[in-house]
């Protein structure tokens, strides 16, 4: 019983670098949710700001002493850029919100595609020579960052006069219409924020997990998200516990050699969980009970 904790608590580290990047995505993808906007985009979004992150920090590193937290910055920024196309497609166009957030993420994986090779005529950045240090403990930033984004998102959407509005905006725009609240800007600024967090959680990714940028550095994540938005029933509590489930189920693939008891088991086994636990999740706690009753559903002015 002491090996299995000693073994847990070496693992707390490992594991707080997988939750934290999946944690801000799905704060960003419960926060687009909440406003009635279904982010799907989130694996695109979080893969473009990986690509910014690491060719930020590899053209920055030399030049200055605190590239790690432009990296980051900038990731933000181009998801927040990038989540445009998704707000103007579903929000103005009123097109379908699955079909626009989809298209994002083919998007996603040509246009990072065309720049590595523009920049470094390969489908990769080069390796920077320092990503992100881990702090006391051997645990990142990251994982701060995350339970304080998660924190102020708590915060604003329960606490606040304007969190309010952005949960009638996933419930009942048209009520919140008729109040005076202009709603396509309320979910606007949502799927913004949405991008913004998911890229950067994707610097996150690239600056902690991984030494370069590729094709396959987010690797589903993003969709990882969306699954502990789904069975943490759109709470920011909820979703804290999800994402923990996922981090853990991934840090076990990282940390199997380390565990006795689980060593007969092959490494395979445990790179496929997160898969399969996203699946058995989606499956069981998607439906409509628990999501916003607008969720996904275009704002209609002349709709009661």
């Amino acid at each position: 019983m002491i090996d299995i904790l000693f073994s847990l608590v070496k693992m707390l580290p490992s594991t707080l670098m997988i939750v934290a990047p999946i944690l801000i995505a799905a704060t960003g993808g419960l926060i687009s949710e909440r406003a009635g906007v279904v982010n799907i985009a989130l694996e695109g979004l979080m893969v473009i700001g990986a690509m910014t992150a690491a060719t930020s920090h590899v053209f920055l590193e030399n030049l200055i002493g605190f590239s790690v937290p432009l990296a980051l910055f900038f990731a933000a920024l181009t998801g927040c850029l990038f989540s445009l196309i998704h707000a103007f497609a579903s929000i103005t166009l009123r097109a379908d919100q699955v079909i626009s957030g989809t298209g994002i993420n083919l998007l996603a994986n040509g246009v990072t595609v065309f720049f590595c090779q523009l920049l470094f005529r390969m489908d990769r950045t080069m390796n920077p020579k320092l990503g992100m240090m881990p702090g006391p403990g051997g645990i990142y930033p990251t994982a701060w960052i995350a339970l304080l984004i998660l924190g102020l998102t708590w915060f604003v959407l329960y606490k606040r006069p304007w969190g309010l509005r952005l949960r009638a905006c996933g419930e009942h725009p048209q009520a919140l219409a008729s109040a005076g609240v202009n709603v396509l800007r309320i979910r606007y600024i949502a799927v913004l924020l949405s991008g913004a967090l998911a890229g950067l959680a994707g610097g996150c990714i690239v600056l902690t997990q991984d030494i370069q940028f590729t094709v396959t550095t987010i690797n589903g994540k993003g969709f990882i998200a969306l699954a502990a938005v789904s069975f943490g029933r759109w709470l920011p509590l909820g979703i804290l516990g999800s994402s923990f489930l996922f981090g853990i189920s991934s840090a076990l693939a990282v940390n199997i050699t380390n565990i006795a008891f689980l060593q007969f088991l092959p490494p395979e086994f445990f790179n496929a969980l997160p898969y399969f636990i996203t699946l058995v999740t989606l499956v069981l706690f998607s439906g409509k009970d628990y999501a916003p009753r607008a969720s996904g559903q275009p704002y209609d002015k002349g709709k009661s």
